[in-house]
Parts: C-alpha cells; sequence; structure tokens
C-alpha cells in the first residue's frame, strides 16, 4: 500500500509564471504514525523509504529523536552519499545508498533507544517529507531461583525465593503438587519476587517445587527447574540374607540400613555394648563375620548411623545354634502352630455358642414360667368369681338341695374301702365349665406352657398360641 502525497510548486520562464503539480509517495512506513516495538540487545529497524518520480531527487535524510522537553536530537544525517552525526557509531543506514533507501537500524538495541523517531526526507524540487515512528524496547526478563535447605520439624517458612525483572514487568508463579502457599511482592526498579513457604515434611524431599516466569517477549512461561531439599534424621534398620545362624556358618553378614536425608556416611557397630568379637570386620554399612560362626557370636549387636541432622540406632539380637535348623523342622512347626491356632479357635466358637444358647433357654424358661403364673392366676380368679355367683342364688341353693337328695347313695363296700385309705366321703359333683375347657384343651393341645419346653418338640410360636387360647378360655368364662 503507498501514500501518494500531492505537491505543486512554481515553474518560472520568461513569459509566465505556471503551478505545476505532482505526485509522489512513501513506500514504508505507509502510515504517517507507526508503532513499533523491540527487545533489548537486539537488531531494531526503523523503516523509511520515499520513493520520487522521474525528474526529482532526494538530497538530504535525517533522522531525529524527541527528547523529553520536547526538543529534537539529531541521530544520523545523510548528504547524497555522506553520513555524519553523534549517533552515527551506534546507528547506521540500512542500506549504503540512504537516499534511495532511508530505514534505520540499531544494531544492539538498549532501554534509552525508547522514545519517538522523525525519518526528514529532503528533495529537490519537491521539498521536505516527514514519517513518525514510536519505538517501544521491551527487556526479556532476567530470572532467578534461590532454594532453600529445610529440616524436618521445622516451622512454616519460605521454601524457595523466584525473582525476574524484565519490562515489562513479568508475572511468576509455581509449578509444584506441594501443599504451600505463594506470595508476590513488586520491587523497586522494575523486579519482582515470589515466596513460596510450607511446613517441611520427609515426604516432600525431592518434590517438584519449579518456578515458571511470563512475559509477553516470550512465546511461553520460562521454567526454572527446582526440587525441595528436606533433611531428615536417618531410621536405622539391620537386615540379614538368613535367620538360620548356626556354628559353623561361613560368610555370615549382617547389613545396616540407613534412611535420612542426607545420606548417612558415619556407621557404628557394637556387640553388646561394646567392641566386636574378634574376626569381625565393618565394611560400609556391612558387619562381616571372616571366620565361621561360633556359639560365643551370639548376642545383641548394635547399628549406629549418624548424619548432619540426627542420628539413628537399633538392635539385633543374633542367637547361634549347635545344629543347622533345616526348613523341614521349620515347616512342621509351622503347621503345628497353625493347627493350635485352629483348634483354639474352634474352642472358642464352641464355648461362645454354648453359652449361647443356655442364655437363651434360660430367658425362654423365665418367659414361660411367668405366662404359667399369669394363667393360674386368671383360672384362680374365675373360679372364685363361678363359685361366688352360684352360692349367693337361693334358687340354685335350692336346687343343689334336691339334686342332692336325689343323688344320695349308699356307698358299696368297694367305695368304703376307698374311703378309709383316706378319701373324704362326700357326693360327686361334676366339674365347673371352665376347668371341663382346660381340660378338653389340654388334651388337643400338646404345647401347654406347664409342659417340659427345652425337649425341642414346642416351639416358641405353638406356645404362644395356646397360652393365647387359654387367655381367650379364661376371658369367655370370666
Amino acid at each position: 500500500m503507498c501514500l501518494y502525497i500531492n505537491y505543486c510548486y512554481y515553474f518560472f520562464n520568461f513569459k509566465s509564471v505556471n503551478l505545476v503539480c505532482v505526485q509522489s509517495d512513501f513506500v514504508e512506513p505507509p502510515q504517517p504514525e507507526t508503532s513499533l516495538r523491540s527487545l533489548e540487545e537486539s537488531q531494531t529497524r526503523l523503516p523509511c523509504h520515499y520513493r520520487v518520480d522521474d525528474g526529482q531527487k532526494v538530497v538530504q535524510v535525517t533522522w531525529y529523536k524527541e527528547l523529553a522537553d520536547g526538543s529534537k536530537d539529531q541521530i544520523i544525517t545523510a548528504h547524497f552519499t555522506d553520513e555524519f552525526g553523534r549517533y552515527s557509531g551506534r546507528m547506521k543506514f540500512e542500506s549504503s545508498s540512504p537516499t534511495e533507501n532511508s530505514a534505520l537500524l540499531i544494531p544492539s538495541t538498549e532501554e534509552s533507544d525508547e522514545g519517538r523517531y522523525t525519518c526528514h526526507i529532503s528533495t529537490f524540487p519537491n521539498g521536505n517529507f516527514e514519517r513518525h515512528i514510536d519505538l517501544t524496547v521491551w527487556i526479556l526478563p532476567i530470572s532467578s531461583l534461590d532454594p532453600v535447605t529445610l529440616v524436618e520439624g521445622q516451622s512454616y517458612r519460605v521454601a524457595a525465593t523466584c525473582r525476574a525483572v524484565g519490562r515489562p514487568l513479568p508475572r511468576l508463579s509455581w509449578d509444584t503438587d506441594l501443599p504451600g502457599q505463594s506470595q508476590n511482592r513488586t520491587n523497586e526498579g522494575g523486579s519482582v519476587s515470589s515466596y513460596y513457604s510450607l511446613h517441611p515434611l520427609r515426604s516432600m524431599n525431592g518434590k517438584k517445587l519449579d518456578c515458571l516466569v511470563w512475559h509477553p517477549g516470550l512465546e511461553g512461561p520460562r521454567r526454572i527447574s527446582n526440587h525441595l531439599v528436606v533433611q531428615y534424621p536417618p531410621d536405622a534398620t539391620i537386615s540379614s540374607a538368613t535367620q538360620n545362624w548356626y556354628v559353623g556358618l561361613e560368610k555370615a553378614e549382617l547389613v545396616c540400613n540407613s534412611g535420612g536425608y542426607p545420606k548417612p556416611q558415619n556407621v557404628t557397630w557394637k556387640w553388646r555394648g561394646g567392641a566386636l568379637p574378634g574376626g569381625v570386620s565393618v565394611v560400609g554399612g556391612k558387619l562381616i563375620f571372616g571366620r565361621a560362626l561360633r556359639m560365643n557370636d551370639s548376642g545383641v549387636y548394635e547399628c549406629v548411623v549418624k548424619n548432619n541432622v540426627g542420628v539413628g540406632k537399633t538392635e539385633y539380637t543374633l542367637t547361634v545354634t549347635e545344629t543347622p535348623f533345616s526348613d523341614e523342622n521349620l515347616l512342621l512347626i509351622i503347621i503345628g502352630a497353625s493347627a493350635a491356632a485352629l483348634v483354639m479357635i474352634l474352642v472358642i466358637v464352641v464355648v461362645l455358642v454354648n453359652r449361647y444358647h443356655r442364655h437363651r433357654n434360660k430367658k425362654l424358661e423365665m418367659e414361660l414360667s411367668e405366662k404359667t403364673e399369669e394363667i393360674n392366676s386368671f383360672s384362680r380368679q374365675a373360679s372364685f368369681r363361678r363359685l361366688n355367683s352360684v352360692s349367693t342364688d337361693p334358687r340354685v341353693q335350692v336346687k343343689k338341695n334336691k339334686t342332692h337328695k336325689t343323688q344320695t347313695h349308699t356307698h358299696t363296700p368297694a367305695e368304703n374301702n376307698n374311703l378309709q385309705g383316706g378319701e373324704k366321703p362326700g357326693r360327686h359333683t361334676r366339674p365347673w365349665p371352665f376347668v371341663a375347657g382346660v381340660e378338653s384343651l389340654a388334651s388337643q393341645q400338646p404345647c401347654l406352657p406347664w409342659r417340659p419346653m427345652i425337649t425341642g418338640h414346642c416351639s416358641f410360636k405353638q406356645i404362644a398360641s395356646t397360652v393365647h387360647k387359654v387367655l381367650l378360655l379364661i376371658s369367655h368364662f370370666g
């Protein structure tokens, strides 16, 4: 796209003065006002290319920079083929023919180069033309990360600090799975800092704690890799390749495994609280028996490990036997122990089940006893009410007397014998209707509450049904 500029000039001849108008244009930049952005320490190109028509000529090109007070500072000038100016050492024309291509190059851009520039073109006979360019200089961030060595058990504190300086101001963030909090702070001079704080635990040692630096001059965030360092005291453990220690065993050894960070370099072995037996040496974390085992090698062996944070120790009881312990014996012991444990479990189960059934039977007996007592009480109360109602009725008394007279008879010799055997003399009367009903119910219901209940023939549901029928009978005759 080209911007055409109309200009007019006066052409003199001997007879008249003629006004002639011609047309010219800027190839770049096409607009009178242009904005550019550059990075510090990179090359910056300020475009300026004016194209003339036939008969026209560019005689001089000058670049200016506006100062803070509004004045202009001449940077570089090209008059035909000559170049001069106080910035000609740092800045130069892009082309060896600056009147044809007037673009300005800044080989190594500085922050102070930011500002407003003017490209001034002087032509003959057309006059002067200008283009204005606003240059913004960005500074890519300079960043750093300062890790902090922590110790397990310390209070909540800063674990890492990330700093960056740039133009415009960078933005900082953290990439981590650690539980903590970050705090950002802007400092004087165009720098920013971010602090990541947490409670140090040994499980955090070696975990990722990366700082990400964000800036518009970068295609993506700049990552500063870091791993958290948390020191903690060692945890000593003793292991061995065998548990079968016997007299004559060759190449026996104990291994002291020490955790902790940093890894302990000092490992000490003790035997029964003192020096090691003869023929036993320490190589790294191993306790090596350089001879065959003896009976007196038995005892408690202690391993002590130490780092710059703390000390860890553990013990191992070594028992030397006369003969080696075979795998078959070990298998028999395991089987016997398992069988004994199974028998013990079965005994416990049988005892618990027996106690449960006893408790249940006892509870049933108590409930049935209460129901039986309740039925007997209802039966007696019904009999008394019936007796009282009959004895107070005069008609019943007269009828009874007549009946007594008609039913009186002389006892036979057999009956007399029965009387003499303890039976009281008297008249035979029929039972009360209630008693007759109970006897009939007793003949039909085998599961009465006064019969044995723990024999397994009567369920609790059958007994409850029988009791219900008896209560109905009582209510009927009551």
